[in-house]
């Protein structure tokens, strides 16, 4: 008995001569097989799916880790309007591709995804001050509070909410005046400080240094007694080549003569 070995291009050939169709499952991706119009409870697995176009139907799903981006004009608690740049990351898990498809549908970013993320930030950051998204804390909470929300309306629905990321925060034009005065002043107000702080340790210097002065001049004057004078001039009596000493009366203290008159009694 012969064996025929069909070569792939062939097959496909045949296939498609014989009416049928081939959808191929990827990595990250899952299959949603209707057969007369009713959806099959299982996902399409990874891998090459035959199906009869005129019976059957396949769709590709995407179940990685998708990104919806939004940008939203949003009233804050004092009615000012900031502009956010907002970006949600999703996805839908193989395991509830089939429910999404048979409650929501295809379009289920569109039907449902977008304005949930709409309303989630409108309800959200219309209950905070402008300030708060001026902060990255307020943008954390803000951002927080919006993934909350989003996982309470989606979750259950087969749509899985992984993150919520501001990107972006243009606040009011008025806003950021006054916070850029705001900040400016505080300089003003750091820099006046440490300058008054450096005059105070300036003047604590030159004060130590003058009371260091005057306990030295205590202490030199409070230890320079006649007895002192008397040996300092001893010493220096000793040390040095005189050869006449005047007495005065007065002070009572010997004083050398001026050593010129050394060498007038030496010329002589």
């Amino acid at each position: 008995m012969k064996k025929y070995i069909l070569s792939l291009p062939v097959l496909l050939i045949v296939i498609a001569l014989s009416g049928c169709g081939v959808a191929v499952v990827e990595d990250g991706q899952a299959g949603v097989k209707a057969d007369f119009g009713k959806i099959q409870d299982q996902p399409l697995e990874t891998g090459w799916h035959w199906y009869l176009p005129l019976f059957t139907w396949i769709e590709i799903w995407n179940v990685k880790t998708q990104e919806i981006k939004e940008t939203a004009a949003v009233p804050s608690s004092e009615g000012l309007i900031s502009a956010l740049d907002v970006s949600v990351l999703f996805n839908t898990p193989k395991d509830r591709v089939v429910h999404v498809r048979k409650t929501i549908g295809s379009t289920f970013a569109e039907t449902v995804l977008e304005p949930y993320v709409r309303e989630s930030i409108r309800n959200v950051v219309s209950g905070y001050p402008v300030k708060a998204l001026y902060s990255n804390e307020g943008r954390h909470e803000i951002g927080k509070k919006i993934l909350d929300f989003l996982k309470s309306k989606l979750e259950d629905r087969g749509i899985m909410i992984q993150d919520v990321l501001l990107r972006d925060v243009r606040l009011p034009a008025a806003f950021s005046q006054s916070i850029e005065a705001k900040l400016k002043t505080e300089q003003e107000a750091l820099q006046k400080e440490f300058e008054l702080q450096k005059a105070k340790k300036d003047a604590e210097i030159a004060v130590a240094r003058a009371e260091g002065a005057a306990k030295s001049n205590l202490i030199i004057a409070s230890s320079i007694t006649e007895n002192y004078l008397r040996y300092r001039w001893v010493e220096t009596l000793q040390n040095a080549e005189k050869q006449v000493v005047y007495v005065p009366t007065e002070a009572n203290l010997p004083i050398m003569e001026a050593s010129r008159w050394k060498a007038f009694d030496e010329k002589k």
